[in-house]
């Protein structure tokens, strides 16, 4: 499976928490924080498409996606330690858990194994 399918869903998920939690609690952390790291996982699922249709593996997009949710999970883990609240710390803190665990498996088998068609 490659990197894009699972990382475009999950910055809109990332990004559509932190609007949520700006409009239920009004925090703006939780706006600028979602905002951001959402932001950065699509640009790197797009940039890991964009390589997928040239036949390529993007590497750059393979490391900011894995920087991005292993720091999403250590900041929301650290959140939920704190809070014991399941939603929304332990949830994010789950689900970037696996992604950081998926990408880190795209890197140590060498990423998507995209090989160039014969012209």
């Amino acid at each position: 499976m490659h990197d894009f399918c699972f990382t475009i869903p999950y910055g809109f998920v990332i990004v559509l928490g932190g609007l949520i939690g700006f409009l239920r609690k009004g925090s703006s952390t939780s706006l600028m924080g979602g905002g951001a790291a959402g932001a950065l996982l699509l640009l790197a699922g797009y940039m890991s498409l964009q390589a997928f249709k040239k036949h390529e593996n993007s590497y750059f997009a393979l490391l900011l996606e894995t920087g991005v949710s292993v720091a999403l999970t250590w900041v929301m883990g650290q959140r939920y330690l704190a809070s014991g609240k399941i939603m929304p710390a332990g949830m994010v803190a789950i689900i970037s858990g696996l992604m950081a665990a998926f990408y880190l498996y795209k890197l140590l088998t060498g990423g998507n194994h995209i090989t160039k068609r014969q012209e």
